[in-house]
This record gives structure tokens, sequence and C-alpha cells, in this order.
């Protein structure tokens, strides 16, 4: 049986018609950037993440990079991240002009460690991004807490987690702002790149729409530099049939999630750790992600066998070729380069069948048997 690690159709099947006749509409009103369609999913997203607004960007790369230069960072400046992570959040800092400051991660939850936070606080610094990674939040109570004490912006990167919780609240108002991003892969994707910040904040909300349309308001006169970052309207008809179905899809990935955990524990096998959804947080299962040591030999075999696996991440940041001059050396963060080395992704979409599920951890098991 051969699995995919992500598979599309089935969705595209049960949406079909209607994503073509929207399509056909924005086609024929000749009206394809920052339109109706953008307005609604702006509207639309901002009340789903319980936030007063919501601003359309390219991408999610763009959607961190906007809000980074919104809340004022820039040349010279330091901002916290994790190490472990996709490459766009230190990436965006990077390209404010300013530092990447890398931050060990807590090991069961792959997210950025309150605890280490405050030792990496300088004179220089002015925003924490904590990332909201494979679809569970960062512990964000004391992250804020700091964030407060030292006057702060704190900038969640939500890209691989819409409609995740912490503590009853949605990602998307728990910091000062969140980035969302529509990359096809995640629970909410486009058929594209496309992006948004969500906010609470209305001066900051305006700052992000100037800066989106090459800082340009009103039109032609510019105060600032801004950037040409604008969402299609095609892309958002798509995201606005979508976002309906996102919790049902969601709450399938949690029920896949929990078949996987049963499925696994039931082996008894100890080289593998499952992934752990702590209290009081809504994980939705952008991924599904075990440990175990012998990640390399293990993503081999499923190859082999004609299962799809990923390595979400294989490098961390601070040891990435590009960040060399930051000083950083291996064994500076090391949950961060631990689980770099142990973590592997098993395919995971709503669609995903049990039987599915039950071959992957069948060879699995008879992988660590044999």
């Amino acid at each position: 049986m051969k699995v995919q690690m992500l598979e599309l159709s089935e969705q595209y099947e049960l949406l079909k018609e209607d994503i073509h006749n929207v399509l056909e509409e924005v086609i024929a009103s000749s009206h394809f950037i920052l339109g109706e369609n953008v307005k609604r999913l702006e509207e639309n997203v901002a009340k789903y993440s319980h936030a007063f607004y919501g601003i359309g960007v390219a991408s999610g790369s763009d959607a961190l990079l906007l809000s980074l230069l919104a809340c004022g960072v820039k040349e010279g400046d330091e901002v916290l991240v994790p190490s472990f992570t996709f490459f766009a959040t230190a990436g965006a800092v990077a390209r404010c002009g300013a530092k990447p400051v890398f931050v060990d991660i807590e090991p069961i939850t792959f997210t950025l460690n309150p605890e280490k936070i405050e030792a990496a606080i300088t004179k220089k610094t002015r925003a924490i991004i904590p990332v909201h990674l494979y679809g569970q939040t960062a512990d964000m109570d004391p992250i804020n807490e700091v964030a407060k004490k030292y006057h702060l912006a704190v900038i969640e990167d939500a890209a691989q987690a819409i409609g995740a919780e912490y503590k009853g609240k949605r990602v998307g108002t728990i910091g000062t702002v969140a980035c969302y991003s529509f990359f096809p892969t995640k629970n909410l994707g486009a058929y594209g790149d496309g992006g948004m910040v969500v906010t609470n904040n209305g001066e900051l909300a305006e700052k992000i729409q100037v800066l989106r349309v090459h800082g340009s308001k009103p039109k032609y006169h510019h105060h600032v530099l801004g950037f040409n970052s604008r969402l299609d309207e095609l892309q958002a008809a798509i995201l606005n049939i979508k976002l309906p179905h996102l919790d049902n899809w969601n709450k399938l990935r949690l029920e896949k999630a929990t078949n996987y955990t049963k499925l696994i524990n039931a082996t008894g096998l100890s080289e593998v750790t499952p992934p752990q959804t702590i209290k009081n947080r809504k994980h939705v299962f952008h991924q599904y992600t075990i440990r175990t040591k012998k990640r390399d030999e293990l993503q081999t075999y499923f190859k082999e066998q004609g299962i799809e696996t990923m390595v979400y991440y294989p490098k961390p940041l601070h040891l990435q070729p590009v960040f060399l001059g930051l000083g950083y050396q291996e064994g500076d963060l090391p949950e961060t380069e631990k689980a770099c080395r142990e973590a592997l992704s098993l395919p995971m979409f709503p669609e995903l069948k049990g039987e599915q599920q039950e071959e992957i951890i069948e060879k699995m098991e008879r992988f660590f048997k044999k």
C-alpha cells in the first residue's frame, strides 16, 4: 500500500463545483487584486480568530515580515525566535536588518521554552516570535509575561496552527499580532501562496495595510517604504469556500492523530515517542510528528515500503550556513539539535484512511522488531 504524506484530491472533489463557480465569477469580474473576496476573507478569518482585524498578504513569510516592521523592528534590533522551525521565521527578522536570537525549545511540544527566554533578552531586543509548531500552541502565558516586563511585541507564528487554542483562546489574539500561511499544504490551504495577519490593534493593522501596497496612502503617495504583498482575489475566493470546512477538517485530523497514538501504544514500542497534547491546548495536528533515535533508518524503510514521511526540520536554523556569522556552535541549543535528529512526521490529512494508518504502524513495528 502506497501512502502519500498529503493527499488533496478528495478535498478538491468535495468542493469542486463551488470552487469552479467562484473562480468563474472572479474571472468574469476582471477584478483580481484586493477586491471583495479579499475583504470578505479578511473579515471571515478575523472573526474566526476572534480578532478585530485581518490583513491579507501575499504569503505567510510576508505576514511575518510586515508584522515585524509594523511593530517597529529595524536594523540593529534583536528578535527572539526558536531555531526549530521553518526558515521564514528567522528569515523575516533578518530581512528587517535585525538579528535573530535563537532560543531552545521544550522537548515535548517542540515549541519555544519560556524558561530560556529572559536570559536571551538584551537592550536591543524588540520582539519575540513564538511558533505554534505542528499545530500546537507555544506556552503563551509565561511568554507574554516576559514580553510585558520588557515591553516587547509578541508575534505569533501561527502558519501551522489556524484553529488551535491555548487555554480557551484561539491563536490570533494571544499575542500582539498573529501570522497565518495559506500555502497549499496547510490546514487551510489555497491553490498558491497567500497569508494573513490578524490583530486587535487597529494602529498595527493600518500600518500593515499600508506596507503591503508599497507604503502607499493615499494611492501614489508614499511616506514609508513598503512592499508588493497583496493577496489576490482568486486565492481569497477559494479560501472563502474552504474556511467553513476548517473546523471539521481539524476535528478529523485530531481523530487521525488519536488513532495513530492508540496504534503506536498498542505495539509497546519503547523506541518511538508519539506527540503529546498539553492540557488546556487544542492541537490541530498540521503534522503528526513522532520521535525516534532511529529516525533516518526508519524513514528509509518507510520509503522502501511506499510510505511517504517528512523530516521537519533536519538542520536547526542556528547552524544554517546563512546564519553562521551569528556565531552559534553545535551544542548551543541541545533540545533543538536533538529534535532535528529524532523528529519524523507521518502522513496526516483529514481523509487519511484507518487502514492506511494501520499499515503504517504495522510497518513501523516490523522495522523495530526485525
